[in-house]
């Protein structure tokens, strides 16, 4: 081999070197870059028809143009907006395509059945979207004008008045369960899976009572009446329907809600995911929403939003004890 030979293969070894560390510091940039390469299924743990179907809709869209990729909107209801959640914790690979909607139920429901996932432990949390804000509405005709004559009303037949809520163990199913406890009356609560089915039922007047969120669009068009809220201050919306600790009963309701992916997500991912959707909750038309509903934006970090959860467990926990839960 001569010299030509071997300073030119000395050249092409030194340049391949190069060339490798070249690509090897490309590959994280390529690797922040390349997700996501395909839709991401976004799951709604409700049917369609409730408050939260425009909601995330309208994220979804808007979180579509963020990603340069559809997020579709696959609604999984069940176990009164549990199941759907559930069943991405049990997924076995993260690969950030498929997220979910986390609500406290999710957060409670190892605390009140028997269950296969732990939502402490089987979820990568994306972070916090909105708030939710929980009313107490009947229908139009209901005899009712306010919250202290339902309260006499219910005293005065126990167990007869029904009282609806999504899903039966629910955060607003339990806390008015304590609030009716407390005032010592006694209501017919009736479970459901949505709030489409809630509401149907509220305005063709086979249920007398609904304590859930998303009634906003119900109370504005006239069809329902809001006796009072379970909120810390008045909203804005409503200036004049007191909250229940205004009327004397020291309840309220803290109850955020975030997106989350099955466990160990890659922390890149997780970061492009939070990012998009951060973004895509400055949409007006999301936005919109939200106040149609009564919903608050409260954006939090993965982090923030992880260290809900657990708080928000031990809470579920001390709250059910209360009642006298027990898991049999």
């Amino acid at each position: 081999m001569n010299r030509s030979t071997l300073a030119f293969n000395r050249r092409q070894f030194i340049g391949g070197v190069a060339a490798l560390g070249a690509s090897a510091v490309a590959a994280p940039a390529l690797a922040n870059t390349a997700f996501p390469g395909r839709p991401i299924q976004l799951v709604l743990p409700f049917p369609p028809g409730g408050s939260f179907d425009p909601v995330i809709r309208s994220l979804a869209e808007a979180a579509s143009k963020e990603f340069g990729q559809p997020v579709v909107l696959m609604h999984r209801p069940g176990a009164g907006g549990v199941s759907g959640t559930a069943n991405v914790g049990l997924m076995n690979e993260a690969d950030g395509y498929t997220i979910a909607v986390m609500h406290n139920s999710v957060i409670r429901a190892p605390l009140v059945q028997r269950v296969t996932w732990h939502p402490l432990k089987d979820f990568t949390y994306l972070g916090g979207l909105f708030g939710l804000t929980t009313g107490v509405v009947v229908a139009k005709d209901a005899p009712w004008k306010n919250f202290g004559e339902l309260i006499a009303d219910a005293k005065s037949r126990p167990g007869v008045v029904t009282w609806g809520n999504v899903g039966a163990i629910s955060i607003n199913r339990i806390t008015a369960q304590r609030m009716a406890r407390a005032a010592g009356v006694s209501f017919n609560m009736v479970p459901f899976k949505g709030g489409g089915e809630a509401f149907q039922a509220l305005l063709g007047r086979h249920l007398d009572v609904y304590s859930d969120p998303g009634f906003g669009a119900q109370v504005r068009g006239g069809g329902c009446r809001l006796l009072a809220t379970f909120t810390e201050q008045r909203l804005k919306n409503y200036p004049d329907v007191p909250t229940l600790k205004e009327l004397g009963h020291n309840f309220s309701i803290e109850s955020p809600v975030g997106l989350v992916a099955p466990k160990n997500l890659d922390p890149k991912i997780v970061a492009r995911l939070h990012e998009g959707f951060r973004k895509a909750a400055t949409d007006p038309a999301y936005l919109a929403n939200l106040d149609l509903y009564d919903m608050v934006p409260q954006l939090t970090s993965a982090e923030a939003h992880t260290a809900f959860a657990h708080a928000q467990f031990d809470r579920e926990q001390k709250m059910l004890a209360e009642i006298g839960f027990k898991l049999d």
